[in-house]
């Protein structure tokens, strides 16, 4: 996975912005890149060592992607319940985890709009 190709196609989901808010907050953390829907979290991933992405996905499906994929675990300092690791260039192809992050990108936009 190229994280040009990876950053465009999180760029190119509507309403999507890009930050870095966790600078200073805990160590490696100046390189944290976080996609937004509408100020909420829906992927994030480490610039400087590009070789996972972590996304939010339905609660119900995340044990069965964990057994059946070996690129798929927990995330790092998130929350298991909702989160997930993806590693790049495991068994997953690019395509798939485009998919994963489109569908946690879905989750996020759908629960705020059961928020207002």
């Amino acid at each position: 996975m190229d994280i040009e190709k990876f950053r465009l196609f999180c760029l190119s989901l509507p309403d999507t912005d890009e930050r870095m808010p966790f600078q200073g907050f805990f160590r490696n953390s100046r390189s944290i890149l976080v996609f937004y829907v509408h100020s909420k979290m829906f992927c994030l991933l480490d610039i400087d060592n590009f070789e996972s992405c972590t996304i939010k996905y339905h609660i119900d499906e995340l044990e069965d992607l964990k057994n059946r994929y070996l690129a798929v675990g927990d995330p790092f300092n998130l929350s298991r319940k909702h989160w997930i690791s993806v590693a790049f260039g495991k068994d997953l192809s690019d395509e798939k985890i485009l998919k994963l992050v489109g569908d946690s990108y879905e989750l996020v936009k759908k629960n705020l709009k059961k928020g207002k």
